[in-house]
């Protein structure tokens, strides 16, 4: 079992004020596979002073110093990537494949974006009428938390924007998958990213979370995970006024027209909903479809859930792992018995595991049809393999079902008609609209409407979350 008790602050790898043990649970044996410790408010204070003394010079560093050290980081990230996809693997579950092939990738795909936004950004210009000197500087020490449904990715896409910023900061990874993130630091700390620059405390969301998000010498707190804890961080940090960027939960609205090309877009909307076991912020979990083709699309969403094999994420292929841990198994449970109880028609599925896996905290890939979206299952963010089919009649019909939620993450469309997938994204509350099966791009920001968030992730626009606009007028 591996050995991670220990936290990187002010360039070193050093033992917890007080140990407090946990293991870390692989999802598909249930057993251990680390042991790391569970920091608290002095291991906290030790990484914030050694961020906030660091801040004196890389916050002075050159853009060539910045981007001398990116260019490192990415040589040595994409040199160590095997084992980052092991340790994905083996702490959240996700199949070798996906963890080889989505999972590590973004990370390189955040640095690599963010380097081009500080090769181009204007730090210094002067206003729009002249006379004075606008500049932007980066906003100080930073708190990242960070979740454990796609690990490395979200360390990132907060990482690289606060480093190119100029900004020193404190990450607090999941603790439930944290050796991603501890493997991140050593790649960091081999790249001679300068000490202080950049601390990892593990921790629970009430020993670290909190603390962080009120300490009076961190500037900044962007947070990935649930609307509920995002909210908590907003009112952690208001006393202090510090700025926070949140990017929260979902529920996305998946629509299909008539005229789409009915067996590629139920394709993508069932392998888009089950990725990842499901546990994707942004997944695409409502599936609005037109009343014309309904029936022939329960037929081919019921096809698409049968082909989707479910197992061990250590065999290469095709396939979903588990989901993250016991909680969340046990909660997506009490999701799908509520959506049996309300009389959706379960179209494939239901509760329980897959035959054949009885040890791992593995879920049946599910869907349920003829969904109204006042029921539970429209309305909760469920977060694992669960699909829920909704008809609309018009499209005025499906921009307002669409609409109807406290979310606003992300929305899709399918539909041969470009006028018409123009017209209805510029109509939906969301942060980001994938028309046809489009995939995510580093370069576009990525953020959510209402109870999603507020602030923008990715590339140039993740970069500005992390500066300050200063004034200069002689």
């Amino acid at each position: 079992m591996l050995d991670k008790r220990h936290f990187y602050i002010d360039g070193q790898w050093v033992a917890p004020t007080e140990a407090k043990d946990i293991d870390v649970i692989n999802p598909a044996t249930e057993q251990p596979v680390a042991v790391i410790s569970l920091g608290g408010e002095a291991d906290l204070n030790k990484a914030v002073d050694a961020a906030k003394a660091a801040f004196e010079t890389w916050g002075e560093s050159s853009v060539e110093e910045r981007v001398a050290l990116f260019e490192r980081i990415i040589e040595i990230y994409n040199r160590r990537s095997a084992e980052m996809d092991e340790a994905i693997r083996l702490e959240m579950g996700a199949p070798t494949k996906f963890a080889r092939e989505q999972q590590t990738p973004s990370g390189t795909g955040h640095f690599e974006a963010t380097l081009e936004a500080l090769k181009s950004h204007q730090w210094e210009r002067p206003s729009p009428r002249g006379g004075s000197t606008l500049r932007d500087e980066p906003i100080g020490v930073c708190g990242l938390i960070t979740p454990w449904n796609w690990p490395i990715n979200q360390i990132a896409a907060k990482v690289a924007p606060a480093l190119a910023a100029g900004c020193t900061m404190v990450l607090k990874p999941s603790e439930i998958a944290p050796l991603s993130a501890m493997l991140f630091a050593e790649i960091l700390d081999e790249a001679g990213c300068p000490k202080g620059v950049f601390n990892l405390v593990n921790g629970d969301g009430l020993g670290i979370g909190v603390p962080m998000s009120s300490h009076p010498d961190i500037d900044m707190v962007s947070f990935t995970g649930s609307t509920r804890a995002g909210t908590s961080v907003a009112q952690n940090a208001a006393a202090t006024v510090k700025r926070v960027a949140l990017e929260l939960g979902g529920k996305s609205a998946n629509i299909l027209f008539a005229d789409a090309d009915l067996e590629t877009a139920v394709q993508f909307s069932v392998e888009g909903c089950f990725a990842n076991s499901g546990q994707s912020c942004d997944a695409p979990t409502r599936l609005l479809v037109e009343r014309s083709v309904y029936d022939e699309v329960l037929a081919l969403a019921k096809r698409f859930a049968s082909e989707t094999a479910v197992g061990d994420p250590q065999q290469d292929g095709d396939h979903i792992g588990p989901v993250v841990s016991q909680l969340q198994f046990d909660r997506i449970q009490s999701h799908i018995d509520a959506g049996i109880k309300e009389g959706t028609k379960l179209l494939a599925g239901g509760a329980g595991k897959p035959e054949g896996l009885e040890t791992g905290y593995y879920v049946r890939p599910t869907i349920f049809a003829d969904v109204s979206n006042d029921m539970h299952v429209a309305r909760e963010e469920i977060f694992g393999p669960v699909l829920a089919i909704l008809p609309f009649e018009t499209e005025e019909d499906a921009v307002r079902i669409a609409n109807d939620t406290p979310y606003g993450l992300a929305a899709y469309i399918q539909t041969g008609d470009p006028e018409r997938a123009g017209r209805v994204a510029r109509k939906l509350r969301a942060g980001n609209v994938y028309i046809n099966g489009a995939g995510i791009d580093y370069d576009v920001p990525f953020g959510g409407y209402k109870q999603s968030g507020n602030g923008r992730e990715f590339g140039q626009f993740g970069l500005e979350d992390f500066l300050e606009l200063k004034a200069i007028t002689a």
